[in-house]
């Protein structure tokens, strides 16, 4: 298993669990450091570290093989980090998935493989992994959790088609999914994201 950065309160010792997935060339500490700014006191906060600083080596668009077999990994860890929650007591509605970028596309991707009903999914720009959409990929029932996906109209890396794809096929797995597409082309976390996850998500 990868390095795992905990922060906020012990492990066993809190409500919630927030998994922290940082994006590409990013680090645990830089996504952690989002906790300024959310509100996860009270939380237990895990967040892996990417070897090398990528979950995956090419576009969350690229061909799946392309991405092997990094990207198994990454989702193993992410499993990994799921069931040592469940292993001290934490039921899935206690945990909440937080991930930016490359981060953001494995939480969704985490998630959707396994629907049920989680605290929430928080992706800042992000969407579905594959080439293609493939949806017997995923199966499951997120029973009205809430999926917020933020993103500038023209993100250089993640296209609206495949965030809108993504919302898809997670309101039909059960998802109530909210998406705030901005005016921008910015690949970066606005306050305004921030802002309605604190208020509806957190």
């Amino acid at each position: 298993m990868s390095d795992i950065l905990a922060k906020g309160n012990k492990l066993g010792e809190s409500g919630k669990i927030a998994i922290m997935i940082h994006g590409r060339g990013g680090t645990a500490e830089s996504i952690v450091s989002l906790k300024e700014s959310l509100n996860l006191s009270g939380f237990t906060i895990l967040a892996p570290q990417a070897p090398g600083n990528t979950w995956y080596p090419y576009s969350f668009m690229a061909p799946d093989k392309n991405n092997e077999p990094s990207f198994s990994q990454s989702i193993k860890t992410i499993d990994e980090l799921v069931h040592k929650a469940y292993n001290h007591g934490y039921t899935s509605e206690q945990i909440f998935f937080i991930g930016f970028s490359q981060g953001a596309c494995l939480a969704l991707e985490y998630a959707t493989q396994n629907a049920g009903k989680y605290g929430g999914v928080i992706a800042f720009t992000g969407g579905l992994i594959g080439e293609n959409i493939r949806e017997e990929k995923y199966s499951g029932d997120f029973k009205k959790t809430k999926v917020f996906i933020g993103s500038g109209f023209k993100d250089p890396h993640v296209p609206l088609s495949r965030i809108e794809a993504s919302e898809k096929l997670m309101t039909k797995l059960g998802a109530v999914v909210k998406t705030l597409i901005f005016e921008d082309y910015e690949h970066t976390i606005r306050k305004k994201e921030i802002d309605w996850v604190n208020e509806n998500i957190l």
